[in-house]
């Protein structure tokens, strides 16, 4: 079962469950590959809530090998979500905040560095 206090989801692809996790090793990953210069800056690229599939699917990558799966980016290409693509970009909202958010505040790492008043998460449209 999922922790979500450590940032843990539980996620289902091609029928099966899975644990991801965006681990620091994981989010090193992204910064690398979104051209990120901090997590800060990573956490502000996903709020702006524009994300490719190409984007979703290196984060849903990510999170399974910070969840112990060792699985590569065209193996995840081809895996498929329940509800479709709704459920991609489900997968990647929930991941994303339970790795940016602060707790039960709902703030999330910009939000605190910055001292702005909490929003509802780090993908537009989610709560």
């Amino acid at each position: 079962m999922a922790n979500r206090h450590r940032g843990e989801i539980e996620a289902r692809l091609d029928g099966k469950s899975y644990r991801l996790c965006l681990t620091l090793g994981a989010l090193a990953e992204l910064e690398d590959a979104f051209g990120a210069d901090d997590m800060v800056a990573l956490a502000r690229r996903f709020e702006e809530g524009r994300i490719r599939s190409r984007d979703a699917m290196k984060i849903i990558a990510a999170g399974l090998r910070g969840g112990g799966h060792a699985i590569d980016d065209e193996a995840v290409a081809e895996m498929r979500a329940d509800n479709g693509a709704a459920g991609y970009v489900d997968i990647v909202a929930r991941l994303l905040r339970a790795t940016f958010s602060a707790g039960d505040a709902g703030q999330h790492i910009t939000s605190v560095e910055a001292g702005e008043s909490a929003s509802p998460g780090p993908f537009p449209g989610t709560t």
